[in-house]
């Protein structure tokens, strides 16, 4: 990387929200955080926007701007109760936080997602963590700002599901917006559940991040504390999953993971599979079908784990 690429995070925190924040911001040299966004998800629009602004105090960077986004989907008529199972009551329960230093900026997450691609002198990449709501918004009404962004890397999608069956929880919120960002033409680079079940930290692994003993590496090793259980208890896997950090570890760092170009869609409808991410790995829908479509999509499959746990351990201790 030879140039500080210049980012706005769109996130609902959520412990694995919080890592990546944590991560972007452990390379100021790397990467220029313009702007936060929030959209409900994990938990409610209040209690994700206070999570964003806990975190930034506790990091010191209260300069970075923080608007409060979408409430709710496009169209999908939910009542938000956020996912107290995997993130607590609060969103990022577990670790002791300071409460908010500052406030959100008085414009909406649209407002200052278009200030912001409007002001700057060179395109944007947009970190993509939660539900595509407040981009998506920004694309319908705004499609002359499409090209003033860079790209989308985003954690979000697979061939599996996790809230349901089909379907992972961030497309699964917002399939009409996610359907939206894969149909802008962007270069997209996709961290679904397919490479994010496998970028896991061991209990072991915890506890030497954990001993590195700086302020991040802890708080990054108590949020893991918290966030791990949903992974071992219920899903049954080997490690704490670190989904949304794997969307900047690509940015950083590509040579950790293996993708494939492949056509991606957005199933709206099915009775079973809404929210699903269609991911064409063949080209079925040219080769059967003989129609002309784009491999919009950068699908992330395969990650060196042991690299990418060291990458994440050197990050944390970045941080004072």
């Amino acid at each position: 990387m030879d140039r500080k690429i210049p980012i706005i995070i769109d996130c609902d925190p959520g412990h694995d929200d919080a890592l990546t924040i944590m991560w972007a911001l452990a390379y100021p040299e790397k990467l220029d955080v313009r702007g936060i966004v929030t959209c409900a998800g994990n938990q409610t629009i209040e209690k994700t926007t206070r999570n964003a602004l806990r975190m930034l105090t506790f990091l010191g960077r209260t300069d970075i701007p923080v608007a409060v986004g979408a409430a709710k989907p496009l169209v999908k008529q939910i009542e938000v109760k956020g996912t107290p199972i995997v993130h607590g009551e609060s969103g990022l329960d577990g670790p002791q936080l300071p409460e908010p230093a500052v406030k959100p900026v008085k414009m909406s997450a649209v407002e200052l997602l278009a200030q912001l691609l409007e002001q700057s002198e060179e395109k944007i990449t947009i970190l993509e963590l939660a539900a595509h709501t407040n981009i998506a918004t920004l694309f319908a009404a705004r499609p002359d700002l499409i090209d003033k962004v860079e790209a989308v890397y985003m954690m979000g999608g697979g061939t599996v599901g996790n809230w349901t069956p089909a379907a992972e929880f961030n497309i699964w919120w917002d399939p009409e917006a996610a359907r939206i960002t894969f149909k802008t033409g962007l270069p997209i680079t996709m961290a679904g559940l397919d490479v994010t079940q496998k970028a896991y930290i061991t209990r072991e692994e915890n506890e030497q991040l954990r001993a590195q003993g700086n302020k991040g590496s802890v708080l990054a090793a108590e949020l893991i504390d918290f966030f791990g259980r949903y992974h071992y208890e219920v899903e049954g896997f080997p490690g704490c999953t670190l989904h949304d950090p794997c969307a900047v570890a690509a940015l950083l760092s590509p040579e950790l993971f293996k993708g494939e170009q492949c056509n991606v869609d957005v199933e709206l409808s099915g009775e079973l599979t809404s929210g699903m991410t269609v991911i064409d790995r063949v080209n079925y829908l040219s080769k059967i079908m003989g129609r002309k479509v784009d491999c919009n999509t950068n699908v992330l499959f395969e990650v060196d784990r042991d690299a990418f746990v060291k990458a994440f351990m050197q990050a944390m201790k970045k941080l004072g």
